[in-house]
């Protein structure tokens, strides 16, 4: 992936300042990223469940895709909610075109609904997430059959905006990386790890930057 598929708009209101000033002092290359870029627009989502669905129904398709097929199942539920219980339902109910509309495959299927199962039952501790730390998170979630480390990573990221995550099995962390940090191959994972040690507690926000800044 070359970034996350639900990325994230809007101000955050200053929540990065601090980090910003770090990455600056830290090094001359993400200041002048940060310069280019602008403030960080990272900011919370609200809905963990819908992030993780989304972010199934994401995997192998175009960001488009991905976008639609969403907007058809939240059409397909009662009141356009995504919720544990409403999908529950529209898996049971729905027959087999309505799924495909959705871009439910057999396979995404079975993600989602053992997904919905695990928020239901508690196997997702949500409530406990507060107090979890990231691998500990990430461990809950790849539990889960669908959820790799790259999804467990951008949930960290972008709905829980954990600062210190810093996902090198990202394709567009790893280019960015190569284009302005110094590192010479993407594939040289452990080389792009020790290149972000240095912007540690702020890890987030440094690889939300890469990443914007080849967008700019």
């Amino acid at each position: 992936m070359l970034r996350s598929m639900w990325f994230p708009k809007g101000d955050a209101g200053g929540q990065w300042d601090e980090a910003i000033v770090f990455l600056s002092d830290r090094s001359p290359v993400m200041k002048r990223i940060i310069t280019h870029v602008g403030p960080c627009t990272l900011t919370r989502k609200r809905d963990a469940y819908v992030s993780l669905v989304q972010s199934i129904l994401s995997q192998q398709v175009s960001m488009a895709a991905a976008a639609a097929m969403y907007n058809k199942l939240k059409a397909s539920l009662p009141d356009k909610r995504v919720t544990p219980d409403r999908v529950t339902d529209f898996l049971r109910d729905a027959d087999e075109q309505q799924l495909r509309d959705c871009g439910l495959s057999r396979q995404k299927r079975r993600y989602v609904q053992e997904l919905t199962e695990r928020f239901v039952d508690g196997r997702v501790p949500l409530k406990q997430f507060r107090k979890m730390s990231d691998q500990q998170i990430i461990e809950s979630l790849t539990d889960c059959v669908g959820v790799g480390l790259w999804t467990a990573q951008m949930f960290l990221m972008f709905t829980l905006n954990r600062p210190d995550v810093w996902p090198v099995g990202d394709l567009g962390l790893r280019q960015n990386v190569v284009n302005h940090l110094g590192v010479k191959d993407r594939e040289d994972w452990e080389a792009v790890e020790t290149i972000g040690l240095p912007f540690s507690p702020w890890r987030t926000v440094a690889c939300w930057y890469l990443w914007r800044s080849s967008e700019k």
